[in-house]
């Protein structure tokens, strides 16, 4: 299974490629049980030669992870081999040629780590067989259809055999997208023809599961004395760990992002990314732009420092406006990234707060820091089902999964407002294979944008068949109708004259027409690439989807004498289109910078050779309630997608992606230091000072 190269199975088969990887499976009547027959397996291993970093990978005597990669069946243009999973490029304009219009040049690498999902709930599944050998499966997942595609491929099970529904999750960040533990429920369950279930621990899901990908990126970027830019190439290396599973389309969104949310004529950026004997990396919040992001804004910074200029002013300069394309092409058709950088520029005192920098408290030293970015929102196929029932109430099924973000809400108003009822008259059906129309998954920061599409499509078809059923009753036409606020419909400029959705549903039911049955069902499919403009080699993705806009400032406080850095205060500007349910916006800007702090500061999954020697939450270190900045402002933003259900696009990611370089940069403009790798520890921080210090004595 895996949605890119059909790599790995439920367990592993004649081979282990990480530590943590299932090698046998046992069910029993309890826990105990289980765990008393698993310490009687008994398993011969052969030790084999490793591959535990990016660069041994790649090197000619390397031990080859994968042998039969070129037998495996590959969904798009891998150009892999040996322990190369993938490559991709991206590349407009002349970069050589600029370079020598450029009068600075700045090039650096950088570093980035593995990061841990931690939803609080970890992965499991539960599993039964009904007496035809149909299998119905619960589990923790992102995607109830992805679930059943993994499992059936995996099995050899017909999809028609497999039932997969999801409850209510405890979060996933994109740990849950894939099948997980799914496949061998389901396997035990099959052979034992009873009930099963598997939950892991919290160690289990660390050292099982997937994690954000570590990567190391050199960025080179030219610019003019006035702080136009003018070219950049970027190279980017990553760790895929021992299976594919998302990496390269990681890969790919993080060469589409290499250029950023900026006007730059002559952009190259390449990548690849490789097979290690780690866990497999995979979808993670930002989906490779918060790697990206940290390189290529760090070095906007250094850029505007070097030229003595505003880093503020620098990206206003450059940054894109509506009707400009993104790298490779796409047309962006909504863009607020212009007022996010000056709403965040007002709210965060930027010009005061600056003049106040290198202002000594004691040994500690504050500075303001700026990021922005954009990030997709949509890609591939999603359907909805509206439902008028016999008492007028409205059931909506999307099989979307809402995963703690809010997105059951979000729907069920879009369908409301649609519909012009109210919103308690609306229910949602919980994501199920048998019932459910298709969707790809709570993924992307697609829920809100792609499936309210199909959700206003399938809920206008209701209004259409609500008006044909109302035009007969009221004896008027179709066009002489109107939705009225409550789940009415009237003739138009005849007060009074009026019939109820309860009204309409009986009539349906049960004297002419039928009952009233809306869907809609559609695939993002507006080109990301023109080329035209570029050349493009290795990118799985050819629609990705809408753009989304963010500007990120934040004040740090750092101790030059211990190197501790203290969050002050964060004022995140998010262009979201529309803000459907701006409290859940808001939820989603907050949630972000968090998740992305932690990216930031503290997080990062450490290994002592093959083994993980952090898969707890005694040692993975993450920002706790004091960590984390009292005043965390979100700034919605709204400048309409044109086709976005009332103009909203997604949000859920783009709040994590700008953390980690607003807050580096924040770190240089107070101590004078360019951190090139995360996570930025007090540890680094005290080097960095330290080696500033003698660099200064000498």
């Amino acid at each position: 299974m895996g949605p890119f190269i059909k790599d790995e199975a439920a367990i592993a088969k004649d081979k282990v490629r990480y530590v943590g990887e299932p090698v046998a499976a046992v069910a029993a009547l309890s826990e105990e049980i289980a765990r008393e027959a698993l310490g009687l397996i008994e398993v011969e291993y052969k030790e084999l030669p490793s591959v535990l970093s990016m660069d041994d990978a790649l090197t000619e005597d390397a031990a080859i992870i994968h042998e039969g990669l070129d037998d495996y069946i590959k969904i798009f243009e891998a150009q892999c081999g040996g322990n190369l999973m993938s490559k991709s490029s991206i590349e407009e304009g002349d970069v050589d040629t600029a370079w020598k219009d450029c009068d600075l040049i700045v090039e650096n690498t950088y570093e980035t780590q593995a990061q841990n999902h931690l939803p609080i709930e970890t992965c499991g599944a539960f599993a039964e067989v009904d007496g035809n050998g149909r299998v119905e499966l619960w589990s923790a997942n992102q995607s109830v259809f992805r679930v059943q595609a993994n499992v059936s491929e995996t099995l050899n099970l017909p999809m028609s055999k497999l039932r997969c529904l999801t409850p209510s999750v405890g979060a996933g960040f994109g740990n849950k997208m894939e099948a997980h533990v799914q496949p061998i429920v389901v396997k035990l369950a099959l052979k034992t023809e009873r009930p099963v279930k598997l939950i892991l621990t919290r160690e289990e899901d660390f050292e099982m599961i997937r994690a954000r990908h570590p990567a190391r990126i050199r960025c080179k970027t030219g610019a003019r004395k006035d702080g136009v830019l003018l070219a950049r190439e970027v190279e980017i290396l990553m760790d895929g760990g021992a299976y594919a599973d998302d990496s390269p389309g990681v890969l790919g969104i993080s060469i589409l992002f290499s250029r950023g949310p900026y006007r730059i004529p002559n952009v190259r950026s390449s990548g690849q990314v490789v097979y290690t004997n780690h866990l497999r990396f995979a979808a993670f919040r930002g989906f490779g732009n918060p790697q990206i992001n940290f390189a290529t804004e760090a070095q906007i910074d250094e850029i505007a420092q070097k030229l003595d200029l505003d880093p503020i002013e620098v990206r206003l300069k450059n940054a894109m406006d509506t009707g400009d394309t993104w790298f490779g092409g796409q047309v962006v058709e909504s863009n607020g990234l212009k007022e996010c950088i000056t709403k965040v520029r007002e709210a965060s005192n930027w010009e005061r707060k600056s003049e106040r920098k290198g202002k000594n408290r004691k040994g500690k030293q504050r500075g303001l820091g700026i990021s922005i970015a954009g990030h997709i929102s949509g890609i591939l196929g999603t359907g909805a089902i509206v439902r008028l029932l016999e008492d007028g109430t409205v059931i909506l099924n999307t099989g979307a999964t809402d995963i703690g973000q809010g997105s059951d809400t979000v729907l069920s108003q879009i369908c409301a407002e649609t519909l012009q009822v109210p919103l308690q008259n609306i229910s949602l059906a919980s994501p199920d294979t048998d019932g459910s129309p298709f969707n790809w998954g709570t993924t992307a920061s697609r829920v809100t944008y792609t499936t309210g599409r199909a959700v206003v499509g399938a809920a206008k078809e209701v209004e259409k068949k609500i008006k044909d059923a109302a035009s007969q009753m009221l004896e008027c036409r179709v066009d002489d109708l109107e939705l009225l606020p409550g789940g009415k419909l009237g003739v138009k400029g005849v007060p009074g004259h009026e019939v109820t959705f309860f009204d309409v549903a009986k009539y349906s039911h049960w004297q002419s027409g039928g009952p009233i049955v809306g869907s809609h069902s559609l695939v993002y499919d507006k080109p990301s690439i023109d080329p035209k403009r570029a050349v493009v080699s290795g990118v799985p993705f050819g629609q990705i989807g809408v753009y989304s806009f963010n500007a990120m400032v934040v004040e740090v406080e750092v101790d030059e004498r211990t190197g501790q850095i203290t969050v002050i205060e964060a004022w995140s500007a998010t262009d979201v289109g529309k803000a459907i349910n701006p409290a859940l916006v808001e939820g989603q800007i907050e949630g972000g910078f968090v998740q992305g702090m932690g990216y930031s500061l503290v997080e990062e999954m450490v290994w002592d050779g093959p083994r993980l020697i952090n898969p707890n939450l005694m040692d993975y270190k993450i920002p706790g309630t004091l960590d984390v900045p009292y005043n965390i402002n979100p700034i919605i933003v709204e400048h309409p997608e044109p086709d976005g259900p009332y103009g909203a696009k997604g949000v859920g990611e783009i709040s994590l992606v700008t953390v980690p370089a607003a807050i580096c940069n924040a770190i240089a403009r107070a101590v004078n230091i360019n951190l090139r790798q995360l996570p930025m520890t007090s540890e680094r921080v005290f080097e960095a000072l330290d080696l500033k210090k003698k660099s200064n004595a000498t």
